[in-house]
């Protein structure tokens, strides 16, 4: 597991940008910090990545350069998901891609249940899967996708990455995932969960945040 934000870097700056509440009121800056933020993940994971070196021709000789052996399929729950699944292909950018759409089904006395609504997943099997998105609250949604992904192929290793974790949501998660085959890569754990489940001090909603707000 790493924390990326204990190292000083420009990611603390965005992440610094989709906390406040004032900049947050621009919807398009939230979503291209987001993005931003997926590209300096998808930069931290490729180094664990397997790479072979390959003869490249330029116009003056030829030079040996280190590039990847295969691309990771990249996986991100829908819709918070997206603006931070897009930073990552923008790096990865001849990655597949799965998306798939968890859903609350309230009852009446407030008490909730989570299925699965949509799952777009191309072949896993023996493949490294980056599974991302923006909030790792609770746990639940997030191991009810894993779930889902493991069900439907076996991944040769699966990265788990999302900006902002609770303390409770992440324990969760680590506690039901093997941890041999699975590398958790947060930005920020923040302490508190409300009943809510919403991340204290965390951001609010990042899908609407990014999106709008659902009805």
């Amino acid at each position: 597991m790493t924390v990326l934000s204990k190292e000083n870097s420009i990611l603390n700056q965005y992440i610094a940008e989709i906390r406040d509440a004032e900049i947050q009121k621009d919807s398009m800056r939230f979503r291209m910090n987001l993005e931003r933020l997926g590209e300096l993940f998808a930069i931290q994971i490729s180094r664990e990545l397997s790479f072979e070196t390959r003869e490249v021709t330029t116009p003056l000789g030829i030079a040996n350069v280190p590039v990847l052996t295969e691309y990771p399929v990249l996986a991100t729950i829908l819709r918070a998901g997206l603006p931070f699944h897009q930073g990552f292909l923008r790096i990865f950018d001849q990655s597949e891609n799965a998306f798939i759409s968890a859903f609350r089904k309230f009852e009446k006395d407030g008490s909730f249940s989570l299925g699965i609504e949509y799952a777009s997943i191309p072949d896993i099997d023996n493949k490294v899967v980056i599974l991302t998105d923006t909030m790792l609250a609770s746990g639940s949604s997030m191991l009810l996708v894993y779930r889902e992904l493991i069900r439907r192929g076996k991944p040769k290793h699966t990265f788990i990455a999302t900006i902002m974790a609770s303390v409770e949501g992440l324990n969760q998660v680590r506690k039901h995932v093997p941890q041999k085959s699975v590398t958790l890569l947060l930005g920020v754990v923040d302490d508190e969960l409300t009943a809510q489940s919403f991340i204290v001090p965390g951001l609010g909603d990042a899908g609407d945040l990014a999106f709008g707000k659902k009805i």
